[in-house]
């Protein structure tokens, strides 16, 4: 399982939010570039990161903090937040991300994500954040009426990389990742599913990793490596002892 820490980008910093609420912001580092640094330097070998600005403009608005983060680092990067057009995903590719996270456009236009998958293989992932079961988009502001299962199916056999599966009553909590939720997704297709939202400490890790059934591919943490409730290289081994 790849253990993916959080870079969440809000004015061009690196902060973490409650549940996803953008005036519940924790900054944790005003200098997103030197914490892309230091998670490859604790021995992480992807990161994770999230233009919360972008996820509610509909378009990239921390592209500085993101290009810093790129330079800064060569481990693989993965975006989301704001992308919803193939020349966004295009360019964002060209500029060195290694995947793109499509998440209001999966729900609201699924044939772009089809065709996302078809020019650019490997690199395309969706993201499926999820209240009481039901997607939320927009950065989290609407609340549709699928379930974050419904809308798996959807690209069952379209190439996705990928699904990042958020439940948003966790999110920056350090309440516990939902396993069951996360594992039922899992089992229910056939795209690799990586947890995010609520992660707490090893627990959480080693629950995730215990799942009887179809493997969870990845874990995100964010608050808990930012408060030191994660020790980095405790998880890492635990990751790679399993493995």
């Amino acid at each position: 399982m790849i253990l993916y820490p959080a870079i969440d980008l809000k004015g061009g910093e690196c902060v973490r939010l409650a549940q996803g609420d953008m005036a519940r912001a924790t900054v944790y580092n005003k200098d997103p570039g030197a914490q892309a640094a230091a998670f490859k330097a604790q021995g992480f070998e992807w990161l994770h990161v999230v233009d919360l600005d972008g996820a509610f403009a509909g378009n990239a608005v921390n592209g500085p903090a993101v290009e810093a983060i790129l330079k800064a680092t060569d481990v693989p990067v993965q975006l989301g937040g704001g992308i919803r057009s193939l020349a966004m995903i295009e360019g964002w590719l060209k500029r060195g991300l290694t995947r793109v996270i499509l998440g209001t456009v999966a729900l609201r236009d699924p044939a772009l994500v089809i065709e996302a998958c078809k020019l650019f293989p490997g690199h395309v992932a969706v993201g499926i954040d999820a209240r009481d079961g039901m997607v939320a988009v927009e950065g989290w502001a609407e609340t549709s009426s699928i379930t974050a299962i419904d809308l798996a199916k959807r690209f069952e056999d379209a190439g996705v990389s990928a699904l990042i599966f958020t439940d948003i009553a966790r999110d920056g909590l350090l309440t516990g990742v939902n396993v069951p939720a996360t594992a039922a997704l899992a089992d229910a297709v056939s795209i690799p599913v990586i947890a995010s939202g609520g992660l707490a400490g090893l627990a959480d890790i080693e629950a995730l990793m215990a799942v009887a059934g179809t493997p969870i591919a990845g874990a995100i943490s964010g608050r808990a490596l930012y408060d030191g409730r994660l020790d980095p290289a405790a998880a890492l081994a635990l990751t790679k002892r399993a493995a």
